[in-house]
């Protein structure tokens, strides 16, 4: 492809923009602004590192390494494969087992690679990022390591049986790779390679075709996006069936929300003697775009080709909702004869957020008002719907094939199901033919394996409720703390919510808000449980893409004006009281409390911020930021600015203005958010006055700050002390 001129897609950078200060601060690694970092960790740490503190890392690292914890396994091949962490192995194993000793109590796992030892030898902080086993005979895999907890991850071909790094095998230095097999001795790969090789985005650019024992500089490029898209993406569906047809598949992101995807059947590359060619004029000749509107999110599988619309796409045939679900046959689209059939439309509470094949059924995973549903379709059966029945309230229910490669396992199905106050349940089952008189589906399910509980649940309770935000909205929210809770407004709470790129935030059992919060009780003569609270706000996608696109860019205030007034509502029911109430976030989520922080300082009494968005006028140069503009906006362009200037908290601070207590944390290795944003916001806090505002820094964690239980303990940890010491004193 022509790399498109940039100077077409981008106006004059904006001569309005305020001073900065503490631009030095974005030197990440430079010596003076790590010991400014290390001043401010080690004032926090003083302040809030107390017996509190110890006792919740304590129990919060205790929980994330027990051992009663369910070891979710994918299948492949006769094997079931596990990547596990505890005390013991802090940087993990990554381990196999059979089918009849996954299902015991005690399974014998098979060890194919110890990091903890891995990272001693090569003297490298090795953090897990996956692997790809090779599917024509499960004996070779692709495993990612990442050398910091960042995005950017080695890759290095690992072999099963030998339980060895294969000597001259394929080795990818580190960078933010996408790969996939194509055969036994060729890998689709986008990676880093040199200056030219990258997006604005900091994401490979470029495809190209890698044989075993070639170099990266010598492996054609077989497709290339624009330097100012986000990236090229890549992908196979290799299957063991010798009479399947095997494809490749590349996607041009154009920004987060639209993209192009093309394929091409390997068989139409492939050379007398079986091997895959790496003429770049081949695959140009043989690729198929799939010609659809640029939101419409394309997928396969086998021949079948499935749309998903952002917007309402009309197309020659029929017309697709926003959200809803359609196909045609692989044939028509390289025809290009695509006829959409419409086999799933949402309605006002109903969305679509996820699907799974089995070999003859396609489920659905549905929210209805922020409730999970499954929906099966039978695809021998003209898509005939049934429902697996008995998922109950407040709780949220997931579904994945095992293994439809394999006919003994064609229909099977993984379902875990987890509640705010209910550990999580692993069960197996198999799809059967609907029952059209019930409507719902012949199934058979077993419970396989159950995680005990961490915290004490006994008399908690969960409650969804709605708020009514500025411009008539009904927001969901749950609520989960004492059943019997007094509504005089004295309740510690702690409102979490995200509100971006469609992300939906459903309920769950988690270990760490069960310890860290629910489990706290204040000690005066009225003992309070932590309430806590999850806000379903717009910009996620609990509703579906539209409630995302509801709140992007120029109407992005309508994220906070939801969150505000979810806060409002809780104060309104007594629940708490601004003095009570606390808001906690990390990454988009940190913009979005660093925004209550700024425009609604008065609903709370402190605030946890973290891995942060903040200044909204240099967020594309920084790390990804680039890649967000389809969410925010360009602050090079002054028309954008005009609108994005309204939720840059880093600008939004006044002089003379009451804040309440807040803590930035972040971490140095974060290759995603960064952790200057968060620098710069504590520094120009405590620049001008302001008390209370408190900054930590992990030097090793990468985006979230978890790149293993310590460090996910300690930070969480940290958050929660602070929190809960800003609303209650103690």
């Amino acid at each position: 492809m022509r790399e498109e001129d940039s100077s077409k897609t981008a106006s004059t950078v904006n001569a309005e923009l305020p001073d900065d200060e503490n631009i030095w601060l974005e030197d990440i690694y430079g010596e003076e602004q790590i010991a400014w970092v290390k001043d401010q960790n080690a004032k926090t740490l003083e302040r809030f590192r107390d017996g509190l503190f110890d006792d919740i890392s304590d129990d919060l690292r205790t929980a994330l390494d027990s051992d009663d914890r369910i070891p979710m396994v994918t299948k492949r091949g006769d094997h079931f494969y596990n990547f596990w962490r505890d005390k013991t192995n802090p940087k993990g194993l990554w381990r196999r087992t059979s089918w009849d000793s996954y299902r015991t109590a005690t399974p014998d796992w098979e060890v194919l690679l110890d990091l903890d030892e891995l990272a001693a030898e090569e003297d490298t902080a090795w953090v897990w990022s996956g692997a790809m086993v090779r599917r024509s005979d499960n004996r070779r895999a692709l495993v990612l390591l990442s050398p910091d907890g960042g995005d950017s991850h080695r890759v290095r071909e690992f072999d099963l049986d030998d339980r060895a790094f294969v000597d001259g095998g394929f080795d990818i230095p580190a960078a933010k790779t996408r790969l996939a097999w194509l055969d036994d001795d060729t890998v689709l790969v986008a990676t880093e390679t040199d200056a030219d090789s990258l997006t604005t985005s900091s994401y490979p650019r470029q495809a190209r075709a890698l044989r075993r024992g070639q170099s990266l500089d010598d492996a054609p490029i077989v497709a290339e996006v624009p330097r100012d898209h986000v990236a090229i993406f890549v992908g196979s569906d290799i299957r063991p069936d010798t009479e399947a047809t095997d494809r490749a598949v590349i996607i041009d992101a154009i920004d987060f929300f639209n993209s192009t995807m093309s394929f091409l059947d390997l068989a139409d590359i492939t050379s007398a003697d079986g091997s895959l060619s790496g003429e770049p004029t081949a695959w140009a000749d043989a690729l198929n775009r799939v010609d659809v509107p640029t939101d419409v999110e394309v997928g396969f599988e086998r021949d079948l080709v499935l749309f998903r619309p952002q917007s309402t796409w009309t197309s020659a045939t029929t017309e697709v909702a926003a959200g809803g679900l359609a196909i045609t046959d692989i044939d028509a689209v390289k025809a290009g004869e695509i006829a959409p059939r419409v086999i799933f439309t949402p309605d006002a509470q109903t969305s679509l957020q996820s699907f799974t094949f089995t070999r003859d059924y396609l489920v659905l995973e549905l929210l209805a008002d922020v409730q999970s549903k499954l929906t099966v379709l039978d695809l021998g059966n003209g898509f005939a719907e049934s429902a697996l029945p008995g998922v109950p309230a407040n709780h949220m229910v997931g579904l994945g094939a095992v293994d439809k490669y394999d006919p003994a396992t064609a229909n099977d199905f993984w379902m875990v199901s987890t509640g705010f106050l209910t550990p999580s349940t692993l069960s197996y089952g198999t799809l059967g033919p609907s029952d059209e008189a019930a409507g719902t589906n012949e199934s058979t399910i077993e419970v396989i394996k159950s995680a005990p509980a961490t915290f004490d649940a006994e008399g908690l309770s969960v409650e969804q409720h709605f708020a009514t935000s500025a411009d008539g909205t009904k927001i969901p929210y749950f609520q989960i703390g004492a059943a019997d809770a007094i509504l005089d407004g004295a309740n510690p709470t702690l409102l979490d919510g995200y509100g971006g790129f469609e992300v939906s935030r459903t309920p769950g059992y988690s270990p760490v808000v069960g310890l860290g919060w629910l489990g706290r009780s204040t000690n005066g003569c009225t003992r309070r449980r932590g309430i806590y609270v999850l806000a379903n706000i717009r910009g996620g996608g609990e509703y579906g893409p539209e409630w995302h696109t509801s709140a992007m860019r120029e109407n992005r205030m309508r994220c906070y004006e939801d969150y505000s007034a979810v806060a409002r509502d809780l104060i309104d029911r007594g629940v708490t009281s601004p003095q009570r109430l606390a808001c906690a976030g990390g990454s988009n989520g940190g913009l979005l409390v660093g925004n209550m922080l700024t425009q609604y300082p008065e609903l709370f009494g402190a605030v946890s911020c973290g891995v942060p968005l903040l200044d909204m006028s240099r967020y594309t140069k920084i790390s990804a930021g680039y890649s967000w503009k389809a969410e925010y906006g360009d602050p090079d362009v002054p028309e954008d600015w005009d609108f994005i200037k309204h939720f840059s908290p880093y600008h939004l601070l006044e002089e003379g203005r009451i804040y309440p207590p807040v803590l930035f944390w972040t971490a140095t290795s974060d290759d995603r958010v960064g952790p200057v944003q968060a620098r710069k916001m504590a520094a120009r806090m405590q620049s001008m006055g302001i008390e209370n505002v408190w900054f930590f820094e992990d030097t090793e964690g990468g985006h979230s700050a978890a790149s293993d239980n310590e460090q996910t303990a300690f930070t969480r940890a940290l958050s929660y002390r602070f929190l809960w010491n800003a609303l209650t004193g103690e």
